[in-house]
């Protein structure tokens, strides 16, 4: 699963790493990571579409999961509802999640910017899709894509196996964990860090409520707020 989907993400990423450390005369700190680009800025129509493919895409990974997860060695449960991601709680996994999103996310724009100040992280340029009347629910569809690949396989999908295997809890979140922050090394050191910090709270927040939507709709609306938030506000604030 993870050869397939976000291990072989952290495995490009060390990859990225160690060539963005390798660039002669050009520090950390001077480059840049580009996420949500335009692929035909000139066509539109074209642009969407590769957009749509962009995002649509990866949503096969998490529903191959919960298919593994109901075909082989299944849990006792129906695999959406062993996870945590039924609709038996709809209302509280709401408020969950926003609130987890609200309490993270001004730390983790303080952090990415004193990482990005001690120089050991790019810049981060959250959005960068050539304007148009998409240009918005792309980047929340994008967000909600993250959010339920990650939380799905990193979570959901690993937490189950290991513990099926006998693993116990906490090297369960620790690994997950490191891998999460190992996809994330193409941003630099700082998008390492803030990404285990932010793993193992999942983690341990997931080993605590056996419930995967609140986990979800925290790190979409996080993703929102910084993909939105750095498309409109970008030109205003040359600090982002």
């Amino acid at each position: 699963m993870l050869g397939l989907s976000l291990g072989r993400s952290a495995v490009y990423s060390i990859l990225n790493i160690i060539n963005r450390l390798t660039l002669p005369d050009l520090p950390l700190a001077e480059q840049s990571s580009t996420m949500n680009s335009s692929v035909t800025p000139d066509r539109p129509g074209l642009d969407l579409a590769y957009q749509l493919a962009n995002n649509l895409f990866p949503f096969f990974h998490p529903m191959l999961a919960l298919y593994l997860l109901w075909r082989i060695w299944s849990p006792p449960h129906a695999p959406w509802r062993a996870i945590g991601l039924d609709g038996r709680h709809v209302g509280r996994d709401v408020v969950w999640g926003s609130g987890l999103a609200a309490a993270i996310l001004g730390p983790a724009l303080g952090f990415y910017l004193l990482a990005r100040q001690i120089g050991i992280n790019t810049t981060v340029v959250m959005a960068d899709l050539a304007p148009a009347w998409w240009t918005i629910p792309m980047y929340v569809l994008a967000a909600f894509m993250n959010g339920f690949l990650e939380e799905v396989v990193m979570i959901g999908y690993l937490f189950t196996r290991w513990r099926q295997s006998g693993w116990h809890p906490v090297p369960i979140v620790v690994i997950s964990a490191l891998i999460r922050g190992m996809y994330h090394l193409y941003q630099g050191f700082g998008g390492f860090l803030s990404n285990l910090v932010f793993g193992l709270l999942l983690g341990w927040l997931y080993t605590r409520t056996k419930r995967l939507w609140p986990l979800v709709i925290a790190h979409a609306l996080i993703d929102v707020a910084a993909f939105v938030g750095y498309a409109l506000l970008a030109d205003a604030f040359d600090w982002l």
